[in-house]
Parts: structure tokens; C-alpha cells; sequence
């Protein structure tokens, strides 16, 4: 005699063909929302990395002004913060070791160099975003100092 256990083990059938399709078309679903979730996340975390790169630098470049008693022009570059400016206005404050550790000007979150524009007085720093081109949206938008 079989015990209880044994028959419903017996009268229990294998999962069909279709019933297996649905199950992992439901989780490829599922994986699919949670996917793109995650991706969105990550640019959403991309974008305010750049906004504290950019910050920061600006941070910097505020120091730089305190010792100098200018901001280093547009040809002079973000360089400027990790190695003293040779040509135009000279500071003769110059931080040793320059304002920026690493002796290296950060890329942004998209691995491309910050826009610097300064006229010695004013400066903007500016990501282009993820499409790295002007203008677009949501991580494709233009990040700009000026804006924070």
C-alpha cells in the first residue's frame, strides 16, 4: 500500500511546454523592467558625479583665485590647477603641488574632458553629458556651473 506522500507524488505531472514558455517569458519581463531600471540609476548617479566633479573644481579654482588674485584664462585651462601657468598673469602664490591631488585634471562621469571658460574675472565649467554633444535632455543635458 502506498503511503499518502507517495500518491500525490505519483498524480503530480510535469510542467507542460507551454506553462514552461509563459514562466520564462514572465521573467524575462521582469528582468527587462529591473534592467532598465538599473540603467537609469546609473545615469541618474552619472549625472550628480558631474555636478560634484564640477563643484569641486570650482572649489578649486576659487582657492586658486585667493592665492593669484585672478582665475586662469580659457587657454590656460583647468591644467592650471595642477601646474603653474607660464604664460600671461603670473601668481606668485602659486600653491606647491598645485590645487588638484593626483597632479591630474578629472574627465567627467563619460570619460570627456570639462569645458573651462574664463575671461580671468568669471568662469563656467561645463559636461556635455552622456551624448558628449550641446544641448539635450536628461543625461544628455549639458551640466553647467553656472547652474548649480
Amino acid at each position: 500500500m502506498l503511503s499518502n506522500i507517495q500518491k500525490i507524488m505519483k498524480s503530480q505531472a510535469g510542467m507542460s511546454l507551454i506553462e514552461i514558455l509563459i514562466a520564462l517569458t514572465l521573467l524575462a519581463l521582469a528582468g527587462t523592467f529591473v534592467g532598465g531600471r538599473v540603467f537609469e540609476q546609473l545615469q541618474e548617479g552619472k549625472v550628480s558625479s558631474a555636478k560634484i566633479q564640477i563643484k569641486s573644481l570650482s572649489d578649486r579654482l576659487k582657492e586658486f583665485r585667493r592665492d593669484c588674485n585672478f582665475l586662469p584664462t580659457t587657454d590656460q585651462g583647468l591644467d592650471a590647477l595642477i601646474e603653474k601657468p607660464t604664460g600671461g598673469r603670473e601668481c606668485k602664490r602659486y600653491a606647491p603641488g598645485g590645487y588638484i591631488e593626483g597632479g591630474k585634471v578629472p574627465l567627467d562621469p563619460w570619460d570627456n574632458e570639462f569645458i573651462y571658460e574664463s575671461d580671468g574675472k568669471t568662469f563656467t565649467i561645463i559636461s556635455l553629458g552622456a551624448d558628449n554633444t550641446e544641448g539635450g535632455e536628461g543625461s544628455d543635458a549639458d551640466i553647467n556651473s553656472k547652474d548649480l
